[in-house]
C-alpha cells in the first residue's frame, strides 16, 4: 500500500475508533450510576483494578501519560471517591493506588454494561460485517503493538 494510501487508512482508522470511543461512553453514561467520569479517569481506574498498589509514575508510564496529569486524575478520583492513596512502606515519599469499593462496583457495572451494548449492536450487524470485525482484530492488536514499540525505542 503506498504512502498515502496508508496515511488516509490510518487517519480514517483513528477517527472512527474516535468517534466509537465517544459514543459507546456518551451511551454508558446513560445507563451506569454514579458521577460522570472522564475517559482517562476511567482508563486510570482500569490499570490500578489490573495493578493494585501501583503508583503514580508506573501508572503514567502504562498510560502514555505525563506523570503530572496522572496526578491531577488521582487528585479527581480520591475528591470522587473512587480512589485511595498511600504511601509506599519503602519509600514514604511515593505513592500508591487503589480503587474504593464503589469503584470497583462502578468499573463492574460499565463493563457489564459495555458488553451487553456491544453484544446487542454487533448482533445487528450482518454476518459479514461481524466476520470483518473478527478479522480485523488480529491486525489491530498489531498495530497497538507497533504503536508501543515506536514509543519505547
Amino acid at each position: 500500500m503506498a504512502g498515502l494510501e496508508s496515511a488516509v487508512l490510518g487517519d480514517e482508522l483513528m477517527a472512527t475508533v474516535g468517534a466509537l470511543r465517544r459514543l459507546v461512553r456518551r451511551r454508558l453514561r446513560q445507563v451506569v450510576a454514579g458521577p460522570p467520569l472522564r475517559g482517562a479517569q476511567l482508563e486510570l481506574m482500569r490499570v490500578i483494578e489490573q495493578h493494585p498498589g501501583i503508583g503514580i509514575a508506573p501508572a503514567a508510564r502504562v498510560l502514555h501519560l505525563a506523570a503530572n496529569t496522572v496526578s491531577t486524575l488521582v487528585d479527581q478520583l480520591i475528591d470522587l471517591r473512587m480512589l485511595v492513596r498511600g504511601t509506599d512502606p519503602g519509600d514514604r515519599r511515593a505513592a500508591r493506588l487503589w480503587l474504593t469499593e464503589a469503584a470497583n462496583q462502578r468499573l463492574a457495572a460499565g463493563r457489564q454494561a459495555r458488553m451487553e451494548l456491544m453484544a446487542r449492536v454487533v448482533a445487528g450487524l450482518s454476518a459479514a460485517e461481524r466476520e470483518a470485525l473478527a478479522q480485523a482484530l488480529p491486525a489491530l492488536r498489531a498495530l497497538l503493538a507497533a504503536l508501543d514499540s515506536l514509543e519505547d525505542s
